[in-house]
């Protein structure tokens, strides 16, 4: 039988995923993060970040509060 754990494991990550993208000036290579791509998705359908190609690459950047 399978033991439970006793700590409480986040099951939404989006959370971190924006905790991450703060602590890199606001903005990250798509390439170097390693959240799932649900999770991303999630965000940008909520408008808190958004995907921009620069030509160099993809870069996900959080949405300015207006």
């Amino acid at each position: 039988m399978p033991r439970k754990s006793t700590h409480p494991t986040p099951t939404d990550h989006s959370s971190l995923c924006l905790q991450y993208l703060r602590r890199c000036g606001g903005s990250a290579r798509l390439c170097t993060i390693s959240f799932s791509l649900s999770v991303i998705q999630m965000l940008v359908n909520q408008r808190k970040v958004k995907i921009k190609n620069t030509g160099a690459g993809f870069y996900v950047q959080l949405e300015e509060s207006k």
